[in-house]
C-alpha cells in the first residue's frame, strides 16, 4: 500500500511543481509548522501537494495526519492541535462549523464517488452493486459515521438494497485493505482508492455511484497556531495547481 502511495504522489507531484515554486513564502519570509489533518482518501495527493509546499515555502514543515473524517473531527473538537482540516463530506465539517471550531465558511474543493473494489480476477463475479448482498459475499463497508459508508447507506437507500458486511471499518482505506488482503471478495470505496492501489484491486464501477456524490470542504482550524501558513495551504489547494493536482488524482470537481 505504502509503495503505491509513494507512487501515485510521484505522479502526481510534477503537476503542481512549477506553480508552486513560483509561491511566496509566508510574510516576512518565516517558516514554521502547519498540521494538516485530511480525510484518509486525500492521502497520496496531499502528501504530494505537502512536499511541493514545502519546497515553495523554505523552513516550513507540512505535518500531515490521515484517518477519517470523522475520527478527525473527533480529535479536533477535543483539542487535538491541528491548524487545517480537509473533510470527506460536508456533514463532518458542518459539525466543527456550528462548534466554532473552524475560521469563516469552508470551502469545497473536491468531490468522489464510490466504486466497488475487488481483488485481481475478481473471483466472486462482482458485477453490479446488488451482487454485494448476495449470500456468501465477504463485502466490506466503511461505518456509518464515516463520509464513505453515510454515502454507501444512502446508495443502499436509494437502490432498494440490504447489504450484510462481514466488517465495517473507520477509514475508506481501511476497507481497501481488507480486499487487497484477501480478506473481502469486495469492498465499496471511491474511485481514488482504486486508482491509487493500482494493480493490487480491480474495479467494478456502478451507475448508481452517481446518486451519492461526496464533496470535499477545507477550512482553517480556529484554534491553530499558524494561521498564515494554514490561509496559504488552503490557498494552494484551492488554486489552479492544488486542482490540477487532485483532478490527476481522480478526484472531481466540487
Amino acid at each position: 500500500m505504502r509503495t503505491a502511495i509513494r507512487a501515485a504522489a510521484s505522479l502526481v507531484a510534477g503537476i503542481v511543481a512549477t506553480g508552486l515554486a513560483g509561491c511566496a513564502a509566508p510574510a516576512g519570509g518565516a517558516g514554521g509548522t502547519v498540521t494538516v489533518f485530511a480525510a484518509a482518501s486525500l492521502k497520496a495527493p496531499f502528501t504530494a501537494l505537502a512536499e511541493e509546499f514545502e519546497a515553495a515555502h523554505p523552513g516550513t514543515t507540512v505535518t500531515l495526519s490521515f484517518a477519517g473524517s470523522s475520527d478527525l473531527a473527533t480529535q479536533i473538537s477535543q483539542g487535538a492541535p491541528a491548524d487545517v482540516f480537509a473533510s470527506a463530506d460536508a456533514n463532518t465539517m458542518a459539525k466543527l462549523s456550528g462548534a466554532g471550531l473552524v475560521e469563516g465558511s469552508p470551502r469545497d474543493f473536491a468531490s468522489n464517488v464510490l466504486t466497488i473494489a475487488v481483488p485481481p480476477g475478481n473471483p466472486a463475479s462482482i458485477a453490479t452493486f446488488a451482487d454485494l448482498a448476495r449470500p456468501g459475499v465477504r463485502t466490506v463497508i466503511c461505518a456509518a459515521q464515516v463520509p464513505c459508508g453515510a454515502a454507501t447507506k444512502a446508495l443502499e437507500q436509494e437502490t432498494g438494497t440490504t447489504l450484510q458486511p462481514v466488517s465495517e471499518e473507520s477509514s475508506v482505506t481501511d476497507v481497501l485493505g481488507k480486499v487487497v488482503s484477501g480478506e473481502a471478495d469486495a469492498g465499496l470505496v471511491y474511485v481514488t482508492d482504486v486508482r491509487t492501489a493500482g494493480g493490487k484491486v480491480q474495479e467494478v464501477p456502478f451507475p448508481e455511484s452517481a446518486r451519492a456524490v461526496n464533496t470535499y470542504p477545507i477550512a482553517a482550524v480556529r484554534t491553530g497556531g499558524n494561521n498564515d501558513l494554514a490561509a496559504a495551504f488552503i490557498e494552494t489547494v484551492t488554486g489552479s495547481d492544488g486542482q490540477q493536482l487532485l483532478r490527476g488524482a481522480g478526484f472531481g470537481t466540487p
